[in-house]
């Protein structure tokens, strides 16, 4: 189906603001790169997100889920059929005796969620504070950071299967692992989860979270654009360890650029493409099999036509 066919079938069903043809997806990602989507949705709610799922459905059209774009890499050559950005807002907090109940929409960026538990004296969250993405991407890979990820605090995850239909995951059934979960495997859509954390005291919290935020700053190349973390963890080594034992800081095509400040770290030093990074990606790989025997994984999802 052509995308100004598409088009005409979702102002049916979305508002027209929430829609956009040819839309560069460089302005969707934190790596400022990526070509055009044929068909660029904002989903506010599920129903609406329920009615692409029918229109994908009946006319086969490709479709990609997105949250904030913050963990992937997008082909120069952009995305065919539709992209779909899940933009579900929802914070409720429930105050028991022993410990809160949090339900969150999809869409919730990281950071909001976690200002808005310390105000509540909420702990058990801190770890993801500095996380450039939404509850729902962070759920789907198992986002986590010094010492804790999603799988400790997600209680259930309410998604959408395929033909539509909502069903609720226990934290068991999400098969949560190492930047990993069920829903890399399976076209489910998260709508929304519920998190148990417990009580915390206020200035601990902050204090937590502030020195993790200073240590990002430290550590990380934040004033580039980048999809933060590039690889994967090694079971027996330090990846940024390894890259930076084969000397490859610096290492550059075109824009892209192995961060001279941490070696895990592909970044974005102006006008990068994929083309650039892709390629930094395998002379690294390439680099460090040769030179230590250790194969590495790409971290960073990449959308498109590779």
């Amino acid at each position: 189906m052509e995308k100004n066919q598409i088009y005409k079938f979702l102002i049916k069903e979305l508002p027209e603001e929430q829609i956009r043809i040819d839309e560069p997806m460089k302005n969707h990602t934190n790596f400022k790169i990526g070509g055009n989507a044929d068909v660029y949705v904002i989903a506010k709610t599920t129903e609406q997100i329920q009615a692409v799922l029918k229109l994908v459905k009946q006319y086969q059209i490709p479709l990609t889920i997105l949250g904030n774009g913050s963990n992937v890499l997008v082909s120069d050559k952009g995305i065919r059929g539709i992209v779909l950005s899940i933009c579900i807002q929802q914070l409720e907090i429930e105050k028991n005796k022993e410990n809160c109940v949090i339900t969150v929409g999809a869409g919730e960026p990281l950071g909001k969620i976690a200002y808005s538990l310390v105000k509540e004296e909420i702990a058990g969250f801190e770890f993801a504070g500095g996380i450039p993405g939404t509850i729902g991407g962070a759920i789907r890979m198992n986002a986590g950071a010094y010492g804790g990820e999603m799988k400790d605090c997600v209680q259930t995850v309410t998604c959408l299967t395929e033909e539509g239909e909502l069903k609720e995951l226990s934290n068991l059934e999400c098969e949560f692992s190492y930047r990993h979960s069920i829903f890399c495997d399976k076209t489910l859509i998260i709508v929304k989860a519920k998190m148990t954390l417990p009580y915390g005291e206020k200035q601990e919290i902050q204090a937590k979270m502030e020195e993790y935020a200073q240590s990002r700053k430290e550590k990380q190349p934040l004033m580039f654009p980048s999809a933060g973390s590039t690889f994967k963890r090694g079971t027996d080594f330090i990846t940024a360890k390894l890259i930076d034992e084969c000397g490859l800081k610096g290492y550059q095509v075109g824009d892209a650029q192995v961060s001279t400040m941490h070696a895990g770290f592909v970044v974005n030093t102006g006008s990068a493409n994929a083309k650039d990074v892709i390629e930094v990606v395998n002379h690294v790989k390439q680099t460090v099999f040769e030179k230590t025997g250790k194969q590495i994984e790409l971290e960073v999802e990449l959308l498109g036509e590779f």
